[in-house]
């Protein structure tokens, strides 16, 4: 499929704004332009109350926001949600809207959590903070109005990076119970370049300059970025992870290892409903009040969950 109309007048319009020979964007320059760009969310959730609070991380309090739908059960599902923005970039602010959206979709208490970013905390702070944020909600079910045997544990690109290796250190420590792992334009391949990161390295959304300085705040030196935890679809072990939903998109650098880990799950025997959508580009599901395809993927991603924590 070609790219979609929307989306390539999008591309045009960021293209013209980014000056010819651009370097390596700095952190600060990284992080106003993820903010900017998540302006274009829109979330229809007016049923959806907030409130803020913090739980015990390894380095510290971390900030979470919880997202109530107003018609939850009193024990609801639940569901821990990782922001995107590189590891590097990113808030519980900045992914506001898609949070609020997701919950309404899901019918979930969600719970989006403030992790430490890069380069002040570098690999595994992210990690670290991430599995410590779900075993807290896990153990806080109860108090937080959440069904603890209907865990859901997903992200957004980098966010579903964390959530996926959440899965993986779940299922090998037998320590958290899961139902659901939901990764929407996922990044899980760090250790080589794919085909779609080279056709699509300049021009779509994100590019390879952006990507490689990410990863180089992102790692400390001499680490090896074939390590499961940083690129997940590297694991072994795949058998046992809990089911998962794969949201991937057509022109998006990461679409190749998002369709390769669905690949590889089912190939484990994990039950997988993955979807590659035509003409969208990266983040876009986050860009609704531009790509109506936004919102329909959002729609998608509510009924799939709300399967996955029913049955």
């Amino acid at each position: 499929m070609p790219l979609d109309p929307l989306a390539k007048r999008l591309l045009t319009m960021m293209a013209a704004a980014v000056p010819a020979g651009r370097t390596r964007p700095s952190v600060e320059a990284r992080r106003q332009s993820l903010a900017k760009l998540m302006q274009f969310a829109r979330a229809e959730a007016p049923d959806v109350v907030t409130s803020d609070g913090t739980l015990p991380g390894p380095g510290g309090e971390l900030a979470y926001r919880l997202y109530e739908p107003a018609d939850a059960a009193a024990a609801a599902p639940g569901f821990v949600f990782f922001h995107g923005g590189g590891l590097v970039a990113g808030s519980v602010q900045t992914h506001d809207r898609i949070a609020a959206a997701l919950a309404h979709a899901t019918g979930c208490r969600l719970i989006s959590v403030d992790y430490r970013l890069a380069p002040e905390h570098k690999f595994p702070a992210a990690i670290d903070d991430a599995i410590a944020a779900t075993e807290w909600v896990a153990r806080q079910a109860s108090a937080l109005g959440i069904d603890a045997d209907r865990l859901v544990v997903g992200g957004d690109s980098a966010g579903a990076t964390l959530a996926a290796v959440v899965c993986q250190e779940a299922a090998q420590n037998a320590g958290l119970s899961i139902v659901a792992q939901c990764l929407i334009c996922p990044v899980l391949d760090f250790e080589e370049t794919s085909p779609s990161r080279e056709a699509f390295a300049e021009g779509h959304l994100i590019d390879r300059v952006t990507i490689e300085a990410d990863l180089a705040d992102y790692l400390p030196d001499g680490c090896d970025a074939a390590d499961p935890r940083i690129s997940p679809l590297r694991a072994t072990r795949l058998a046992g992870l809990p089911p998962a939903i794969i949201h991937t998109a057509e022109f998006d650098p990461m679409r190749d290892e998002g369709n390769a880990y669905a690949r590889k799950l089912l190939a484990a025997g994990v039950v997988v409903e993955h979807v590659c959508h035509d003409g969208m580009v990266h983040n876009f599901h986050a860009m609704g009040a531009i790509l109506p395809q936004a919102q329909l993927v959002l729609s998608q991603i509510g009924e799939q969950v709300r399967r996955a924590v029913s049955s």
